[in-house]
């Protein structure tokens, strides 16, 4: 008995080591691995969908456990621009956790391919469309020529032209194209939500009535303080004022740079069009395009929709062509002391924000559309200097009817400071606020007596904000 104890003694011990030994080498300690499909760092396009590439999970004991994959991190939201990370966790059954992996997702703006011209296809088929614009162009040529004659118009036949008809549609004009639409001039004037007022569209209206009623029945008489009459081959109110002139420099900031720069390639107002345009909603029937697309085809065709513009060369060669935005660009555009770059500076900025448009890249959009405001602005700024710094020349130390050879380049100067307030610094502010611009007109307002002080202020006030 006392052996068989001993022995027990002996090998109880042992027994335990192999038990325990034994039992060390069944403990599972090896953590599962993760394995992830595809690049640890990815680009996907803004506005695109992000599927991730996959993953895999495995273990020495377990096997496959990539079902029990955890995804944790940063949820990819492809429409925000930024960096986003994906993590991905896993345990076997016996605890053992997977170094984690994890997976930067950079969500980037789409490349903007701007073509050489502002021709834009989709499937083969032409998307630009601006005929509404061309149509009050032609228009405002007409309008132009009636404003100029001495006999034969009347205020009905002027307002058909401005207002159209009680139908709502065009009429009056010799070019039967041009009636029966709804393209109005005056519907556009003064009409943008940033800088529309009612107040400047009635000055237009009251233009009209002044012109047929005080102007054409005096053109037999001299023109002379307080007496509308004719001046050579100039027609002046009892203050000086060329009405055409006031009328059509008007219409330069109130029609077209207004729709331009405050309407159709702001960025709030192209806002609501946005999301139809990222979802590619094509809502032309004619032309396949996106609203979007439409719109800033649209601004653009308040510059270049003049019949005989020759889209393909306008960034180098603009025509010039009517009597509004166009005919000063290009004058702009000619003379090497204003800015004989921006007809080339616009049209790339017309194309690349389209092109932006396709891409759904809207800070580049927002970009161009920055360009275009400065750009088309600053010729309203040219003029009204050119044409106040003329009449401070010619009008020199003279008074009364003295002066009536400085009234055609004044009234030209007084359209264009109402211009002023259309204008859009790049960020939606006008250089000159309404408010202002009424200020000066009061200040200029008796052409036969205003001082010559206040017209070199406002020149120099004006030359000050656009830095030209």
């Amino acid at each position: 008995m006392k052996n068989i104890t001993n022995y027990i003694k002996l090998t109880l011990p042992i027994l335990m080591i192999l038990f325990v030994s034994c039992d060390k080498d069944d403990e599972d300690l090896t953590p599962p691995t993760i394995t992830l499909v595809g690049s640890t760092s990815i680009e996907v396009n803004l506005y695109s969908t992000y599927t991730d590439p996959g993953y895999s999970a495995s273990d020495d004991i377990d096997g496959d456990i990539t079902s029990l994959v955890v995804i944790g991190g940063d949820t990819v939201d492809t429409d925000t621009e930024g960096s986003y990370t994906v993590t991905y966790d896993v345990s076997d059954a016996a605890g053992n956790q997977a170094i984690q992996a994890s997976r930067t997702i950079s969500v980037v703006p789409n490349a903007v391919n701007a073509p050489a011209t502002y021709a834009f296809t989709r499937n083969g088929d032409s998307t630009v469309s601006f005929g509404g614009q061309s149509t009050r162009l032609a228009q405002s040529n007409e309008l132009y020529d009636a404003l100029n004659a001495q006999t034969g118009v009347d205020v009905d036949a002027l307002n058909l032209m401005f207002a159209g008809g009680s139908d709502g549609k065009s009429a009056g004009f010799t070019d039967e194209t041009l009636n029966g639409t709804t393209k109005l001039i005056r519907s556009k004037t003064s009409a943008s939500a940033m800088r529309g007022s009612s107040a400047v569209k009635a000055s237009f209206d009251a233009w009209i009535q002044e012109y047929v009623n005080d102007v054409m029945p005096n053109y037999g008489v001299d023109a002379a303080p307080g007496q509308a009459g004719a001046f050579g081959k100039y027609a002046f109110n009892s203050k000086g004022h060329e009405i055409d002139q006031l009328f059509f420099k008007g219409l330069i900031g109130a029609f077209t740079l207004d729709q331009i720069v405050n309407n159709y390639i702001d960025s709030d107002y192209l806002e609501s069009y946005k999301e139809d345009n990222t979802n590619d909603v094509i809502s032309g029937s004619s032309y396949p395009y996106t609203t979007m697309e439409h719109k800033w085809d649209e601004g653009f065709g308040y510059l270049y929709g003049h019949e005989g513009e020759d889209i393909a060369t306008a960034g180098s060669a603009p025509s010039g062509a009517g009597n509004l935005l166009m005919k000063y660009f290009k004058k702009v555009n000619d003379s090497d002391s204003k800015d004989p770059q921006i007809a080339n500076d616009v049209y790339n900025a017309f194309i690349t924000g389209r092109a932006a448009i396709v891409a759904k890249n809207y800070t580049v959009m927002e970009e161009q559309s920055a360009i275009i405001k400065q750009k088309l602005s600053s010729v309203i700024g040219h003029y009204a200097i050119h044409y106040l710094s003329g009449a401070i020349t010619n009008i020199g130390t003279s008074t009364g009817a003295d002066r009536l050879n400085a009234f055609h380049g004044l009234s030209e100067g007084y359209g264009f400071i109402l211009s002023l307030q259309f204008t859009n610094d790049g960020s939606d502010s006008p250089y000159f606020t309404k408010d202002e611009v009424d200020t000066y007109l009061a200040q200029i307002d008796d052409f036969y007596t205003v001082e010559v002080s206040t017209l070199q202020s406002i020149h120099d006030e004006i030359k000050s904000r656009f830095g030209i």
